[in-house]
């Protein structure tokens, strides 16, 4: 029989039901499973001094070593438990690998967790004989809970993430349908087992089979604990805007302060640039090759970037690209924006009949547009002059992230900083003085509508960043 995989994988965690689910796969012919293979602490088992030969000190140089080890010396399909804290090469080595069979067994988290408190306390991690049985009631702490739950949760996402990436499909299992032998056997057939088990293994007992209230001796804390977490992400920021690139050509370096800014659009630019150009000559355009270069050549230097508050940020874009006239004017993003989107921009140069209170409005107009344009809900690409802070600085991260985020409201502290690192602090030029809005200011366009579209459509930077209203 030719098989469809080499070999299978079963992600899961302690008090998952996995020694049970491992037990009954174990009665297939064509089934062996090597319990926690790649456990940092001990291999297989902690009575296991070698498998097929390959020592614990041999795995933990190469874990590649004992994977080969177990296909070849295994008759059948091999395959083994393998939890979140285990050797992550070993993750890196089969996660995109199709030939090797992927299995999900999840579980109440908070009932893993009970299950896991309960077995520290009694030092029995499993049971073959209902009369040997150890009863103790377990103490909730919630900080350990949600700590271990977000670190599982956040595994079980990288899974699935990177699944999807590759093409690939998992058998999920859940604790409760372990219990049935009729998911048991398909599981079996997703592995390639054509026979059948007509009963479970019975090696393995459950232990706590209590409602938590009667295993937990702190349950009001338990209580709490859940009510405050957000199983669900009910309050997760939706996010369509697509990723964007580290746009290294537009990075601007100093030799001379052997600094690397790395502008968001939008944000001070030139202010940032006429600050280094006067400590000396800039240059940029630069690759990602060329940019790597320069930073062996030039040991100790700095990166930054700047945030600029969403509000002063959008408006400046929609002066500077929208509104004036200039070799900065994106033209056919305004045509777009007059004929199909409603934003009633200026035709010409704004002039004395293009008012404030029209200016306002279709400041108003360009915000309901920006909102449906990081939403994908438009034919118009997405702007590094509106994409959001967060996904621009995500976008750094493709390459290098900067050294430093500095904050407009706070920028020539922070610039003197950076040399400061550096001891080049007395050297700081001055900085020069923030040129405002035209054809209208921002005091005169902002009030407190504009501040809560601009919220809304910015929701994540303003929870990452931490920003507040934008003041006058």
């Amino acid at each position: 029989m030719t098989r469809q995989f080499d070999c299978f994988i079963i992600f899961a965690e302690m008090r998952t039901g996995s020694n049970f689910l491992e037990s009954n796969l174990d009665q297939f012919s064509g089934l062996t499973c090597y319990g926690e293979a790649f456990n940092p602490y001990f291999m297989v088992s902690p009575k296991t001094k070698e498998l097929f030969g390959v020592t614990t000190e041999a795995r933990d140089k190469d874990p590649m070593v004992l994977i080969d080890a177990i296909k070849k010396g295994t008759k059948g399909l091999p395959g083994f438990r393998f939890f979140h804290d285990h050797d992550p090469r070993v993750f890196e080595m089969l996660i995109d690998d199709p030939r090797c069979a992927k299995v999900v067994l999840t579980r109440n988290h908070v009932e893993s967790y009970v299950s896991r408190k309960i077995a520290w306390e009694t030092d029995q991690w499993q049971l073959n004989d209902v009369h040997d049985v150890i009863k103790k009631q377990a103490t909730f702490h919630g900080w350990e809970f949600e700590r271990l739950f977000y670190r599982m949760k956040n595994f079980q996402l990288q899974i699935k993430d990177r699944l999807q990436r590759s093409g690939q499909t998992a058998f999920y299992v859940d604790y409760e349908d372990a219990q049935d032998i009729g998911v048991i056997n398909g599981l079996a057939r997703f592995l390639g087992e054509e026979g059948e088990i007509t009963e479970f293994a019975g090696k393995f007992k459950k232990q706590n089979p209590e409602t938590l209230s009667e295993k937990v001796v702190n349950f009001d804390k338990l209580e709490e604990t859940i009510a405050a977490i957000d199983f669900f992400d009910l309050h997760k920021i939706p996010n369509f805007e697509p990723s964007r690139p580290a746009a290294v050509t537009s990075y601007v370096m100093s030799d001379a302060a052997g600094l690397v800014f790395m502008p968001v659009k939008g944000g001070p630019m030139d202010r940032v640039t006429d600050w280094l150009g006067r400590m000396g000559a800039t240059d940029e355009g630069f690759t990602q090759k060329t940019l790597r270069q320069w930073k062996r050549q030039h040991k100790g230097h700095r990166s930054f970037t700047v945030l600029r508050h969403p509000v002063a940020r959008l408006h400046a874009v929609f002066c500077k690209h929208l509104v004036n006239h200039g070799e900065d004017t994106y033209w056919d993003i305004k045509h777009a924006l007059r004929e199909s989107y409603g934003v009633e921009l200026p035709e010409a140069e704004p002039g004395d009949g293009w008012s404030l209170a029209a200016h306002k409005a279709a400041f108003a107009q360009f915000v309901d547009f920006v909102d449906k344009n990081l939403k994908g809900q438009t034919g118009i690409r997405v702007d590094a002059g509106w994409a959001s802070q967060s996904a621009v600085l995500q976008g750094f991260a493709g390459f290098s992230l900067p050294d430093h985020v500095l904050r407009e409201d706070q920028l020539a502290e922070g610039l003197v900083g950076i040399l400061g690192e550096k001891g080049m602090a007395e050297a700081a030029p001055q900085l020069a003085a923030e040129q405002p809005d035209t054809p209208f200011t921002l005091a005169e366009t902002y009030d407190d509508e504009i501040e809560g579209k601009i919220r809304k459509l910015y929701q994540r930077d303003y929870m990452m960043f931490g920003f507040r209203p934008w003041r006058r």
